[in-house]
């Protein structure tokens, strides 16, 4: 090194504040640390503008509104290469909504750090009764900064089009259930009651057709509420051979594959678990799994006095749904069927094993808190919460190594 360079490299002193204190400042190439600037962005986010707030680094550094802006592609293009001019590193974020993840790719393929904040955990004051979008982004700016928000986990291209396929045939089942709710109520109006216990079967649709009214106007009306029932059943089969298919070449099918040894677990419940909560690398242990779908217990607890009460239902309703579903097979005694049997032969040895294990311990649970006079509701809850612990275990065996 030569002596210019050992020069450079040397840490200064500077004189600072009027008691005379030296406060040492390292130079390299040229430049001082203490002249590096840093810059927190929040944006809320909207159809049409987006508002936008600037935070400097520092415990005490300005918080400012920069405007609102176009929320096209260029506009904010424009926007984050005007602010990055001025900082050496800038962090970006703003809140999940409708308007998706095209802001994130964005601000990612222009070099930068962006973060989409989970809306439902952005600290609020209780008395803060004024929401605009300049104190928005004012605060999520602040937040930011001070490091007070929770990130959500961003999918790929690819695994956000999954999602939305099957959310798109969860919205076809909610559909079928309101039509054939329709006819329920319809026929329940007009005293008809269907004589058998089981409904919506060949035979009860029969039963239906058989239905005469004296009045044209009801048996038109029944017709059309049949006829919606048929095409939402279509719509909804459709739908679920498009995921059957797609699902083959999906780079989390082995999971999907592997989460269908559990019982209870068929492929859409297989895929409506790896598409919502995707990588389960960022899950540390299965409670914090258990905890994602809301299936943890609320607690009031203070001193020596443990007050719980019933599931928090705080996070993801499509998985919880799907889970305390499947948690009503584990009703029945411990068995391997012909298609469970097909699915374990195809897994590795450590997914047959759990899968084994899940069933028994589930089994004698369900058995064990039925027999202690729990309700089938509480029951079916804790099969759930324990179930998603399997399935983490399960999903951490067959998740593909990172490339």
């Amino acid at each position: 090194m030569s002596a210019s360079d050992r020069e450079v490299a040397r840490p200064t002193l500077r004189l600072r504040g009027l008691l005379g204190l030296a406060e040492p400042i390292l130079i390299t190439g040229g430049r001082a640390v203490s002249d590096y600037r840093e810059a927190f962005v929040g944006i809320d986010v909207a159809k049409l503008k987006n508002a936008i707030a600037i935070a400097d680094g520092g415990r005490n550094g300005e918080v400012r509104y920069f405007g609102e802006v176009e929320a096209s592609d260029a506009g904010m293009r424009r926007v984050i290469q005007r602010v990055a001019a001025k900082f050496d590193h800038v962090h970006f974020c703003y809140e999940a909504g409708p308007t998706g993840y095209g802001l994130y790719r964005l601000i990612r393929s222009l070099g930068h750090d962006c973060t989409v904040v989970a809306p439902s955990l952005i600290p609020r004051k209780p008395g803060d009764r004024v929401k605009t979008n300049r104190r928005d982004a004012l605060s999520l700016a602040r937040l930011l900064r001070a490091g007070e928000l929770t990130a959500v986990w961003v999918p790929d291209e690819g695994h956000e089009a999954m999602r939305d396929l099957v959310r798109a045939r969860a919205a076809a089942v909610e559909t079928l259930r309101v039509h054939r709710q329709q006819i329920s109520a319809f026929m329940l109006k007009h005293g008809r009651i269907y004589p058998r216990k089981k409904g919506w079967t060949m035979r009860y649709l029969r039963w239906l057709q058989e239905q005469q009214f004296d009045h044209p106007a009801h048996q038109i009306a029944l017709q059309e509420m049949v006829e919606e029932v048929r095409i939402s059943k279509e719509r909804v089969e459709r739908l679920e051979g498009v995921i059957a298919e797609f699902v083959a070449a999906w780079s989390l099918a082995p999971i999907v594959r592997a989460l269908q040894t559990l019982r209870g677990v068929d492929l859409i419940v297989a895929v409506t678990f790896a598409t919502e909560v995707g990588d389960v690398r960022r899950f540390e242990n299965p409670r914090q799994l258990m905890g994602y779908p809301g299936l943890v217990p609320e607690e009031r607890s203070t001193g020596e006095k443990v007050r719980r009460s019933g599931i928090t239902k705080a996070g993801n309703g499509r998985v919880r749904h799907m889970l305390v579903e499947s948690a009503w097979t584990y009703r029945h005694p411990p068995k391997v069927g012909a298609k469970k049997l097909y699915r374990l032969e195809q897994a590795p040895p450590k997914v047959r094993e759990i899968a084994w294990k899940a069933q028994t311990r589930l089994t004698s649970r369900y058995r064990m808190l039925s027999g202690r006079g729990k309700r089938t509701t509480v029951v079916c809850t804790a099969i759930a919460r324990e179930l998603a612990g399997f399935m983490w275990a399960v999903a951490r065996e067959a998740q593909p190594s990172p490339s």
